[in-house]
């Protein structure tokens, strides 16, 4: 499946970057966790009931993010930069 059919079939998109690059522009609907905050806030992706997607400038960051929820058990896909992202929501 599709970073866009995920996105088409309900999938969450949480964004690692920094809160303050988050606010320089994002994916609608989005949900900011920085990378450095994954850990601690595991619970709130185990919450998600849905698959999840990530992104970040480039796709480094996120990628980081999968590895470490992936081996939590969590279901989750890099979906690269968010600017990408964002025009597979489009």
């Amino acid at each position: 499946m599709t970073i866009q059919e995920l996105i088409q079939n309900g999938a969450k998109i949480i964004d690692v970057r920094t809160p303050e690059e988050f606010m320089g522009g994002n994916v609608a609907g989005s949900i900011n966790i920085p990378l450095n905050e994954v850990p601690q806030r595991i619970a709130e992706f185990e919450a998600i009931k849905n698959p999840i997607v990530l992104c970040c400038l480039s796709g480094g960051r996120s990628g980081q993010a999968i590895g470490f929820l992936q081996a939590q058990g969590i279901e989750c896909y890099n979906g690269g930069g968010w600017m990408d992202v964002n025009a597979a929501v489009s």
